[in-house]
């Protein structure tokens, strides 16, 4: 009976290490998803504006792009007009300068689309992401370039 007295307050004392670990990990899974949530978030804009733009809705376009000058806004326009194809728009690659920033970052990223019929067209969409994981981040897109070369970067 002695020998079971001292392995009663041993396991009383884990349970504060048990808890203190479920509360960190928690902590860092919530971490880690709001981080790794705003990939998508840019997945998702990015995508919305292709898909105006291959509707041939430059209106749509400028009102999820923030242009700031003149410029922006006629490329807009001249993309959604030249860029208009039917059927549905397909990422086939996102390369962002962007990706898993932990702060604010300003970058361009890289988009790789096709729609059925087309040959793939590659554009540079001009992204900024604000906050941080633990204030929340957002993403805005700043401007969409013209097509650029099949193998050509974004400056």
């Amino acid at each position: 009976m002695t020998a079971a007295t001292p392995a009663a307050p041993r396991r009383h004392r884990r349970w504060p290490a048990v808890v203190a670990a479920i509360v960190a990990f928690l902590a860092i899974s919530a971490f880690l998803a709001r981080w790794l949530g705003t990939e998508n978030v840019e997945r998702d804009a990015i995508l919305a504006v292709l898909q105006a733009q291959a509707r041939g809705d430059a209106d749509r376009m400028l009102r999820e792009i923030d242009c700031r000058d003149a410029a922006c806004v006629a490329r807009v326009r001249s993309n959604a007009a030249r860029l208009k194809a039917p059927g549905a728009v397909t990422l086939v690659r996102l390369d962002s300068k962007t990706s898993h920033a932990l702060t604010a970052k300003t970058g361009p990223s890289r988009v790789v689309w096709i729609t059925p019929g087309r040959l793939t067209t590659v554009q540079c969409v001009l992204v900024q992401r604000t906050g941080t994981p633990l204030s929340g981040q957002s993403v805005t897109l700043l401007d969409l370039s013209a097509p650029i070369g099949r193998t050509a970067a974004c400056s």
